[in-house]
C-alpha cells in the first residue's frame, strides 16, 4: 500500500463541523494552488455524506472559480436542493477566506435496470510492460532546463496516489504536434482491501473523480506542440464534469481514453472515457481548460 494512497483516503475523509458543512485539508505541497481533482473529489464526498446509501452519484458538474490556497483549509457547504423518489440533487460551494473558489452540482440515483448500449473500448496495449508515468517524468526532469523543471514542480500535484501508464507517452521536453488523442491506464496506487474500504462504492467514485483531472486538459494542447513546462504557457481548469455509468473498482486498471475536438479563444475542450479491463464503459468526463499562451 502506497503512503500516497493512504493520504488521499485521509483527504477524502472530511471533517463535519456543522449540519451540511464540512472542512477539507490539503497535504503539504510545493504547488502554488490546490489540485483541481482534489477539491472536485472532496466536494463529492461532502455531498455523498448527505445522501442515503441506496443512491449513488451518477453525475457531477463543476466550475473552478478561484485558485485554491494549499495552506488554508477548504470549507464545503452542501445545499440539499431536492430528494425525489428516484433522484437526489445537491449543490456544493467550496470556499476559503470567505470567498467561493469552486461550486458544483451533483445528482444521485437509486440504481435501476434499463436500456443499455455503449461504444466499444479502443484497441490498445494493456498496462503490463508500459513504463510508469511518474518514473518517466523524473527522467525527463533530469534533462529539463532549471526554469522548466521549477515550473513542472509548481504545476504538477506532488501527491501521487494514482498510478498512470501512457500508451503513447508525451515528450514534455521536446513536444511535437500530434493528434489530440491519448490513452492512459490508471488505477489507485495500492489495494483498497488493505485499508478495509473496498466495499465503499461511493469512495471508488470519489477516487476516480480525483483521477479524472489528470491529463485531460493536456489533450487539448497536443496538436500545438506546447508543453506544460513552457514558461509562457498558463493552464487552468475552468470546469469539469463526470458521469458514472457502471460499477468499477478504482484500484483495478482502467483505460482513460481522451480526445479534444476543439480549442479556441485560449480554451481547450477535452473529453474522456473510462473503460474497465473487461471492456465496459464505466464513466465519462468533459472538461474545458484555459490554455493561454503569453507572447512574452
Amino acid at each position: 500500500m502506497s503512503e500516497a494512497l493512504k493520504e488521499l483516503i485521509d483527504l477524502l475523509n472530511l471533517e463535519k463541523i456543522d449540519t451540511n458543512i464540512y472542512r477539507g485539508q490539503t497535504p503539504e505541497t510545493t504547488n502554488v494552488r490546490v489540485f483541481g481533482g482534489q477539491v472536485f473529489a472532496q466536494a463529492m464526498r461532502a455531498a455523498q455524506d448527505t445522501v442515503s446509501s441506496d443512491r449513488m452519484v451518477h453525475s457531477q458538474h463543476a466550475y473552478f472559480l478561484r485558485p485554491g490556497d494549499p495552506s488554508v483549509p477548504i470549507l464545503f457547504e452542501v445545499d440539499a436542493i431536492r430528494d425525489g423518489n428516484s433522484f437526489t440533487t445537491r449543490r456544493v460551494v467550496a470556499s476559503q477566506r470567505g470567498k467561493a473558489i469552486f461550486n458544483t452540482e451533483l445528482s444521485f440515483q437509486v440504481m435501476e435496470s434499463g436500456l443499455s448500449h455503449q461504444f466499444d473500448m479502443p484497441d490498445c496495449p494493456g498496462p503490463e510492460g508500459l513504463e510508469d508515468d511518474s518514473v518517466r517524468w523524473e527522467k525527463l526532469r533530469q534533462v529539463m532546463s532549471e526554469k522548466a523543471a521549477g515550473k513542472s514542480q509548481r504545476e504538477r500535484p506532488s501527491l501521487r496516489p494514482i498510478e498512470m501508464r501512457s500508451v503513447e507517452p508525451i515528450d514534455f521536453v521536446n513536444p511535437v504536434a500530434r493528434p489530440a488523442k491519448q490513452m492512459i491506464w490508471i488505477k489507485a496506487a495500492g489495494s483498497l482491501d488493505e485499508l478495509g474500504v473496498a466495499e465503499d462504492a461511493s469512495l471508488h467514485s470519489a477516487i476516480l473523480a480525483y483521477a479524472s483531472d489528470f491529463n485531460l486538459m493536456g489533450t487539448s494542447i497536443l496538436p500545438h506542440a506546447i508543453s506544460f513546462t513552457n514558461p509562457k504557457f498558463q493552464p487552468a481548469s475552468l470546469d469539469h464534469c463526470i458521469w458514472f455509468h457502471d460499477s468499477f473498482r478504482a484500484d483495478e486498471w482502467l483505460l482513460y481514453s481522451m480526445d479534444s475536438p476543439r480549442s479556441s479563444h485560449s480554451r481547450g475542450l477535452s473529453r474522456g472515457s473510462f473503460y474497465s479491463r473487461d471492456g465496459r464503459l464505466v464513466a465519462s468526463t468533459i472538461q474545458e481548460g484555459l490554455i493561454r499562451l503569453h507572447k512574452n
